[in-house]
């Protein structure tokens, strides 16, 4: 079986990654203090009312702001914009007080529950799955240097086609999505394909945003994943790969120097070391 040619809209993408985070993450608005939503909704309104005046906006590019609003949420491609344009920010200064690895923004594809393939083993993926081979050995400790037995490395990517499973048609519903758990050196070993670029879905608002201001839709290739261990911090990352030509300019401005792989031809494939150092749960 070869990957499908079948390319997701953004209405079902955005259906798809509006009903996950429903199902997965908490609804943060009841547990956030008055005065808090008060001084953010406040600054991000006076934010918006000074660009307005320094820029002089006119009610023809006021009502094509609020006919693009409507058609966002109509869309269900507030999680797109919000990934794609807010949460690098959101990410930076909420991880910014971190001694370990850095991290950078999870996506709309994430999805919970990926099967468990122990510390050493291969993601699930379709038989004859199109790709470059990849071996990924690594290792998660603690800042202190010790190993963390049991950490869990969640990892999902895209396909050769740039095709999340579980987003788009036609893909069995956990390919290229695995967990693996640490030996007690703290080491894992994953064998996966490289996965590719690809550009967000531009058949909707976000995408008449995008031609609207002359950028493109290009996310280099990476790979997903979350890192876990009892007592230290979640870890959340994409890492990439040298030489894709949307490094520099990557839509979501995820890409930083840190998360950046150095793989090695071997064999019919590639092989790549890249470790984990996680933060303790701050006291």
């Amino acid at each position: 079986m070869t990957a499908t040619n079948h390319v997701p809209t953004a209405a079902g993408s955005g259906a798809s990654a509006t009903e996950r985070f429903k199902a997965d993450k908490p609804a943060g608005v009841a547990n956030t203090p008055k005065e808090r939503v008060d001084l953010l909704a406040r600054e991000m309104l006076d934010a918006m009312h000074a660009t307005i005046r320094r820029h002089n906006v006119t009610y023809d590019e006021f009502n094509a702001l609020k006919a693009w609003l409507i058609g966002v949420g109509e869309a269900g491609e507030w999680p797109l914009f919000l990934d794609v344009w807010v949460e690098h920010v959101v990410e930076q200064v909420a991880t910014e007080h971190r001694q370990g690895n850095k991290g950078t923004i999870e996506g709309p594809y994430y999805v919970p529950g990926a099967p468990e393939q122990g510390d050493r083993g291969v993601v699930p993926m379709r038989e004859n799955e199109p790709g470059t081979l990849l071996t990924w050995t690594g290792r998660v400790t603690s800042v202190d240097g010790r190993a963390l037995a049991g950490a869990q490395v969640e990892l999902w990517h895209a396909d050769a086609d740039g095709l999340y499973s579980q987003f788009a048609p036609g893909i069995p519903e956990w390919n290229l999505r695995g967990t693996f758990t640490a030996g007690a050196d703290g080491r894992f070993e994953i064998r996966t394909i490289r996965p590719a670029p690809y550009q967000i879905p531009t058949d909707g608002p976000c995408g008449k945003l995008i031609a609207a201001a002359g950028w493109h839709a290009w996310r280099p290739a990476h790979l997903h994943v979350k890192v876990s261990a009892p007592g230290h911090e979640l870890l959340t990352a994409q890492l990439y790969f040298p030489g894709d030509e949307h490094n520099e300019d990557d839509i979501a401005s995820a890409v930083k120097p840190e998360l950046m792989l150095a793989p090695e031809p071997a064999g019919d494939g590639e092989i790549v070391g890249y470790d984990f150092v996680l933060d303790p749960v701050p006291a």
